[in-house]
């Protein structure tokens, strides 16, 4: 016969759990990691600034108020605004620098060195205005910024010493493309883009007011799929070897 089973007072044992897993401590950044974020937070902050009131409307102290902290510690950074002012420009100059140079190089290859009008002008601006309409808040300001100062002759010392290059490396582009117009011409044309550029980057709101909202100047996508297009329409119209330019009669 069989003997029954004792019922044990003991419970299954449960499996045993995985330990918690141990948070590692959060490693201490160093002086320069340190030294390093706030530079960021300053320059920051004179874009910011400096894109709504320019380089004569801020000072030192104003910068060291929206960073919150004491405007001595600017001091130790820069030891005066136009210093401040220059770093804030060349930050940025060159991350739009190097991407518009690649782009134009990798175009020049892609074509065998025969670019198209459109093509080099798309390398060179869509570029840049995908890093304003996609680089956040901080790239507007500076985009704004740069809107500002390249209608001030100090302004336009900065473009020569950061952009000259990645210009010329378009025009060098732009004269393939058109090996018959007179280079004076595409100088112009090249005048007339940037200044189209340097009104969209400024966003304004004009455009909306005169458009009743149809159009928006924040709308860096809208500009990116029309500019291009249409001055390489214009490089096309004056380039050609029958315009006459002659002095209109008064």
């Amino acid at each position: 016969m069989a003997v029954a089973k004792q019922k044990s007072g003991l419970q299954p044992s449960k499996a045993r759990s995985e330990p918690a897993e141990v948070s590692k401590p959060r490693r201490r950044r160093t002086k320069v990691e340190q030294r390093a974020d706030k530079m960021e937070q300053i320059l920051d902050a004179a874009e910011y600034l400096f894109s709504i009131h320019g380089l004569y409307g801020v000072t030192l102290k104003d910068v060291a108020q929206r960073v919150g902290v004491h405007h001595t510690l600017l001091n130790y950074y820069f030891t005066d605004k136009k210093k401040l002012f220059d770093a804030v420009i060349a930050r940025r100059a060159e991350v739009t620098i190097q991407m518009r140079m690649q782009a134009l190089e990798d175009y020049d290859a892609a074509t065998g060195g025969r670019p198209t009008v459109e093509g080099a002008l798309r390398a060179f601006l869509d570029t840049d205005l995908d890093l304003y309409s996609q680089g956040g808040e901080n790239w507007k300001n500076y985009g704004a910024l740069g809107a500002q100062v390249s209608n001030t002759p100090y302004g336009a010392e900065l473009f020569d010493l950061h952009f000259d290059p990645v210009v010329l490396r378009l025009i060098d582009l732009l004269k393939k493309a058109l090996p018959d117009c007179a280079e004076a011409d595409i100088f112009w044309g090249y005048h007339f883009v940037t200044g189209a550029l340097m009104l969209t980057l400024a966003r304004t709101g004009r455009i909306n007011r005169l458009s009743g909202g149809l159009c928006d100047s924040d709308d860096f996508e809208a500009v990116k799929d029309r500019m291009a297009t249409f001055m390489a329409a214009g490089f096309m119209s004056i380039c050609r070897p029958d315009v006459a330019r002659q002095t209109p009669a008064i």
